[in-house]
């Protein structure tokens, strides 16, 4: 009786250790299948299962979190949700997240390990500490001036800090309510599906994810090469440019649209946007010192994220000469976002420095302990600090007597540079309205913000729409909110 005793206490314990293996083979060795698996909510369930974490601006939170009740307890909220929506992206139970929603996902759900004290404790109980906050680089009172000045109108503002490279507002337009999609119940993919067929694209960034040609704004970068190489010593001398201007080993003759640009000097010619000059600035200064200046200023540069990426603005360099004409005035292939075109203007208000842009300042714990620091990122220098110097000079000249005067702000110094850019087949479309531009207030030891804005839908005859009257007070109405801070 003993002997089958201890058979029948062995068989057991054999299979009490073939259990053991097997619970630890299914919750270790396979748990990250599991986990996958789209048939397990728990995951879901533990995600929704607190309150998400909030995005600040100027230290309040722009989001939050509504307890619903249900096995999806807790849905995103968003305060001024259109308003920030080109920041904050959006957090929904269905779609899941985009911009810096997805950037600090981590964070704002509560898995980033750094939010525990005891990070290996959290993992084998599957329990999750309070998420952590993000705080923005963003100027509220900038970022509601931008979207306020577009009005609706299909567009973008990008503003920094030329010192730092903080990002200040980004807006773009027409926006939407990310608060739509944050649920999943049948109003979430109604408002998804119009969202996604709507043809004005109002869940794209413009300000970031959209390249347009920047038209005569080109011409800053263009100016810097030039002078830079050497092709212009004087601002002021005559530049032997023909008007119209052949462009070269073709018989395509190319014009302006202001008079007297025949010859006219650098100054002049950046004041009343003389396209004749600077395609010969362009073709004189050559392909390899357009695009080696081009690209410190940012241009080509891939997975640049701030944190959530942003497109790449291009500037060809396997063009001819006539492309390169045409590229030396922001047309052809050259492409920028509107974030591009406001770290051209903070190059040149920052003495030639590029700082690379960023979004977030700090995150934080729960109770409010930072986690990591933004900080200024590392700058490159894009041209000389006397080229820069002399750009000032120019940008200055635009806003006081030419293009660029509804930009002016009394108790301050402003720089900027119109543009108009063609685009379509045969240039057929309604040209962009852009204007890029720093301001420095008068008590100020540097410049505090540099703006781009462009305007794609610009109402008005299309021989009237001109950067200094579609985009100029947008970015009036962002550089004095700024300056007013």
């Amino acid at each position: 009786m003993g002997r089958h005793i201890r058979h029948a206490a062995v068989f057991c314990a054999l299979l009490l250790a073939a259990l053991l293996v097997n619970a630890a083979r299914v919750q270790v060795v396979q748990a990250a299948r599991y986990d996958d698996s789209p048939g397990n909510r728990r995951a879901s369930i533990a995600r929704y299962g607190q309150p998400r974490g909030d995005i600040l601006v100027d230290g309040a939170p722009v989001t939050g979190s509504r307890d619903t009740g249900e096995q999806l307890r807790y849905e995103r909220t968003y305060v001024d949700g259109p308003l920030f929506a080109p920041v904050t992206g959006f957090s929904s139970q269905e779609y899941g997240t985009t911009l810096l929603e997805h950037a600090e996902d981590g964070l704002l759900s509560g898995v980033d390990p750094l939010l525990g004290a005891f990070p290996l404790w959290n993992d084998f109980t599957r329990s999750r500490p309070p998420a952590g906050n993000v705080v923005t680089t963003l100027n509220g009172r900038a970022q509601r001036a931008a979207y306020q000045g577009l009005a609706g109108r299909k567009g973008a503002v990008a503003a920094v800090e030329p010192s730092t490279g903080r990002i200040l507002a980004l807006v773009s337009a027409p926006s939407y309510d990310p608060a739509l999609l944050s649920g999943n119940d049948p109003g979430a993919e109604r408002a998804w599906a119009r969202l996604n067929a709507d043809p004005d694209k109002p869940m794209l960034n413009r300000a970031v994810r959209q390249t347009y040609p920047p038209g005569s704004t080109f011409k800053v970068v263009t100016a810097a090469a030039a002078l830079d190489a050497g092709v212009v010593r004087d601002l002021d001398t005559p530049t032997r440019s023909p008007a119209p201007y052949t462009l070269p080993g073709t018989t395509t003759r190319l014009v302006n649209a202001a008079d007297g640009c025949q010859d006219a000097t650098v100054r002049d010619a950046f004041v009343w946007s003389c396209n004749t000059v600077f395609a010969k600035l362009g073709v004189d200064t050559g392909l390899r010192g357009m695009a080696a200046t081009a690209e410190a200023f940012g241009f080509n540069a891939a997975d640049v994220r701030v944190p959530f990426s942003v497109a790449r603005s291009t500037f060809d360099t396997s063009v001819d000469r006539a492309q390169l004409a045409l590229s030396s005035i922001g047309q052809y292939n050259t492409r920028a976002t509107p974030l591009q075109m406001a770290m051209v203007a903070a190059a040149v208000a920052n003495g030639g420095l590029v700082r690379t842009p960023y979004l977030v300042e700090r995150t934080t714990r729960w109770s409010g302990a930072t986690l990591a620091a933004g900080g200024a990122r590392a700058a490159r220098q894009a041209m000389r600090p006397s080229t820069a110097y002399r750009l000032r000079e120019l940008m200055t000249d635009v806003v006081r007597e030419g293009t660029g005067k509804n930009a002016a702000i009394r108790g301050a110094t402003v720089g900027g540079k119109t543009g108009t850019a063609q685009h379509g087949i045969g240039n057929a479309g309604t040209p962009y309205a852009w204007f890029v531009s720093w301001a420095q207030g008068d008590r100020d030891l540097q410049a505090k913000v540099a703006v781009a804005v462009v305007v794609e839908d610009a109402s008005g005859n299309r021989g009237e729409i001109t950067g200094g009257g579609m985009a100029a007070p947008i970015a009036r109405a962002v550089m004095e909110a700024v300056l007013k801070s």
